[in-house]
């Protein structure tokens, strides 16, 4: 199974954004979206949709998408 929930480092990097200017956006320490980048934790929901908002991005950019291994 994938262990890469979701694609936070994939996107701050096609945005030209880092894990600094994430957390100042949303007002969450650094280490949280760095734990969130490396997929040691995951975002609540709500916060995916404040994370989109403010990359400009949707929030199924965002998320992996599952391989048919995934679901075998």
């Amino acid at each position: 199974m994938n262990k890469d929930m979701n694609r936070l480092k994939v996107v701050l990097a096609e945005t030209k954004r880092t894990n600094r200017w994430l957390a100042e956006q949303l007002g969450k320490d650094q280490a949280t979206v760095s734990k969130w980048c490396t997929n040691t934790s995951q975002p609540s929901l709500e916060t995916l949709f404040q994370i989109a908002e403010c990359l400009g991005v949707k929030v199924q950019d965002l998320i992996s998408k599952a391989t048919s291994k995934d679901h075998e």
